[in-house]
């Protein structure tokens, strides 16, 4: 089994540490992680939107900072597209009240998942709103708002299903190269918030 350490000790032992502990402990992690000069690897992407000095602390310091495609593909296609003119990044997420329960957005706009019968749009906005209002479920809005056209000109959808077994993901970028049109199904794991790709 491996040792259990504290951050610093985790830290200090790795090449690069990989964060999965979710949006609430990444700009502390990113800062002791830099300041030890190592790298860091981000599953969640969204946390850079509400925290952008840790990109710049990154450069800052030399270290690496990824961040993995996780739930979603095509990333290659919507940043190729936006060496020109991009007219619109729209994505729209499906997902179950089971991978919705307890999200900000849910809990501030006191909305009921599970009396719901049919395909409903819960939360239409700027994948910055998006990440804010669901921290654990879109994620992949915030890699595709990188690799496109910014988080506040990416427009993100996020329409519950009742009885929706996996969680999808449409996504439509049209601009002077043509039309892009991604279609996902991502099977959970055991946390029905995030798909098996992840």
């Amino acid at each position: 089994p491996q040792p259990f350490m504290s951050t610093g000790e985790l830290i200090e032992a790795c090449d690069m540490v990989v964060e999965a502990a979710g949006a609430a402990v990444v700009p502390g992690l990113a800062t002791a992680t830099f300041d030890a000069g190592k790298d860091l690897m981000l599953i969640s992407v969204g946390a850079l939107i509400a925290h952008p000095e840790i990109l710049d602390r990154s450069r800052e310091t030399g270290c690496r900072l990824l961040m993995p495609s996780g739930a979603i593909v095509g990333l290659d296609g919507i940043k190729s597209a936006t060496m020109g003119v991009v007219d619109h990044v729209t994505m729209t997420s499906r997902k179950g009240p089971a991978a919705l329960d307890g999200a900000p957005h849910v809990v501030n706009n006191n909305l009921d998942l599970w009396a719901m019968t049919e395909e409903t749009e819960i939360f239409s906005g700027s994948a910055r709103e998006a990440c804010v209002g669901f921290p654990a479920n879109l994620n992949v809005s915030a890699a595709v708002s990188f690799a496109g056209i910014g988080p506040d000109r990416t427009t993100v959808k996020m329409v519950l299903v009742p009885e929706l077994a996996r969680n999808c993901h449409d996504i439509e970028v049209e601009g002077e190269f043509g039309l892009l049109r991604i279609h996902l199904e991502n099977i959970p794991g055991e946390n029905p918030k995030t798909g098996r790709l992840t």
